[in-house]
């Protein structure tokens, strides 16, 4: 029988962002059990953030936040 699993979608070391805090740039630190465990971009005294798969959306350059939300859909 086959397992029935999710692939996970970011990588260790992927900038991403949170649906409720855009502005705020995440980098995945670790991915277990459906859960990915990030820390803010170059703020290392702050404590990790945790979220789930549909929380996270992939941080695209310098791209505004509208024109990210417009390619991910």
């Amino acid at each position: 029988m086959k397992k029935d699993y999710m692939e996970k979608r970011y990588k260790k070391g992927d900038l991403v962002y949170a649906k409720v805090r855009p502005s705020v740039i995440l980098v995945v630190r670790l991915y277990v059990r459906k859960v990915y465990y990030c820390a803010i971009q170059n703020n290392t005294t702050a404590n990790e953030l945790v979220y789930f798969d549909s929380e996270l959306r992939p941080y695209i350059g310098t791209l505004s936040t509208i024109k990210v939300e417009q390619m991910t859909l």
